[in-house]
């Protein structure tokens, strides 16, 4: 008798790093009486907007009442399309050109746009920012597709290097990659890039013929002084040539907290582009449907409470990231930490404290396998994201973690301190 043998891709495959700390911790005898603050991934505690939060109670009353769910159309619901198109609008973005599919999920979408700019087994690579979303190069390891990165430096400040364009353009020249991926409001770093700097980057796409691509699933959480920015804000006068090469991905899950209603959307100028996106998809048939009609109460929302929505969830987050940088510091001194300028994510590097041997990723899975410690009577660990997964070469993140802001603020101020202690207890080991 012969077992049948796993694909080499199995084989190799490990746990994300954004789920591999909630997988130790679950394993553990204890995990009843400890505390976690799973600070790992970005899976927002927040109540929904209020128009998806109705429409979910509408749910089985007055929607889907006959008990009947049937697939929607590939390309999605027409409510739930013009949702995503409403907000570009309510930012004061012509839409008129812009075709929309929906998708389970940005995560669908970003395999969906890594499809139809490489392809599987693509002799191309596609460029990224390093360190860049884990998801892209996973997803570019299962669809065989190559990655070529730009590096960013964080340096001691928290502040990030400025990009370097004539870098960025020399990798092109030498690598050709069908396509360059950003995220203007970053994760896993929470940096900022600048309207500028996009255009400055779609000005090296389009004389290198290549695709510009934006995951927009934080648009618009920034913090610092000016506008936002979008490659939807890019016009023929600034970059003649751009329509026709964008793409952005969307999503429901974060501006909008809603991680597990699994609704995102792929977004391009590109009307070939999008009908081919939409064969691809046909393989999947369709997006939730229950999750494309909670989302698509917000093509009703009218620009102003969406800009106040905005508002909210700026407010909210700032306040947090900048509490949450002091502490580090305090409870931690030499502790880098990066600024808090966008997303929900900040960097915390121990390079300049850390002994020679020491791995981020060794104590991600201390602090979830065994870590433990009392505050006002209670034990605590935290679950962080360890930084090797999110760059090309996982020897550069090694005295780094991602943190995410996704517990209530009650317990986030908790953060520093559990982490200190944490990070003592290691050291003692």
């Amino acid at each position: 008798m012969k077992t049948p043998k796993l694909s080499k891709h199995f084989k190799k495959r490990v746990p994300s790093v954004i789920r591999q700390a909630q997988i130790e911790f679950s394993k553990r005898k204890d995990k009843n009486i400890v505390n976690v603050l799973n600070l790992a991934i970005g899976n927002i505690s927040l109540p929904m907007h209020p128009a998806m939060q109705n429409r979910l109670k509408e749910i089985g009353q007055t929607i889907f009442s006959d008990g009947v769910v049937k697939y929607t159309s590939t390309i999605g619901n027409k409510e739930t399309r013009d949702a995503f198109l409403n907000i570009l609008q309510a930012e004061g973005i012509n839409t008129s050109n812009i075709f929309s599919n929906i998708t389970d999920g940005g995560s669908s979408a970003m395999e969906l746009m890594m499809l139809g700019v490489c392809g599987p087994g693509s002799s191309n690579p596609i460029m990224l920012l390093d360190p860049a979303y884990t998801n892209y190069l996973e997803f570019a390891k299962r669809l065989a597709i190559d990655v070529v990165t730009v590096p960013r430096v964080i340096n001691d400040d928290g502040s990030f290097a400025s990009l370097n364009m004539m870098e960025i353009e020399l990798k092109i020249k030498k690598y050709k990659p069908n396509a360059l991926l950003v995220i203007p409001y970053d994760n896993p770093t929470g940096q900022f890039l600048t309207q500028q700097t996009l255009i400055e980057l779609a000005k090296i796409c389009i004389e290198y013929g290549i695709w510009l691509v934006s995951d927009e699933a934080y648009r618009p959480l920034f913090y610092n002084e000016g506008e936002q920015s979008s490659i939807w804000n890019i016009n023929e006068n600034s970059v003649p040539g751009i329509n026709g090469c964008r793409i952005s991905i969307e999503s429901s899950s974060k501006v909008w907290n809603a991680c597990g209603l699994r609704i995102g959307a792929i977004l391009t100028d590109n009307e070939e582009f999008h009908l081919k996106a939409i064969s691809e998809y046909t393989a999947n048939l369709c997006a939730n449907a229950i999750g494309q009609k909670i989302f698509g109460a917000l093509a009703h929302e009218s620009h102003e409470k969406i800009q106040l929505w905005y508002e909210s969830q700026r407010n909210y987050y700032k306040k947090i990231l900048l509490d949450l940088k002091n502490q580090f510091q305090k409870q931690i001194p030499g502790l880098i930490v990066s600024n808090p300028a966008a997303a929900l994510y900040c960097i915390i590097d121990f390079r300049k404290i850390c002994n020679k041997d020491f791995d981020a990723s060794a104590f991600m899975n201390y602090c979830a396998k065994y870590g433990k410690v009392e505050i006002d009577d209670k034990s605590y660990t935290l679950l962080l994201a360890p930084m090797n997964g999110f760059y090309s070469d996982p020897e550069i993140g090694s005295t780094q973690l991602r943190v995410a802001i996704v517990e209530p603020p009650d317990k986030m101020i908790l953060a520093p301190k559990i982490l200190s202690k944490l990070f003592s207890a290691y050291n003692k080991r």
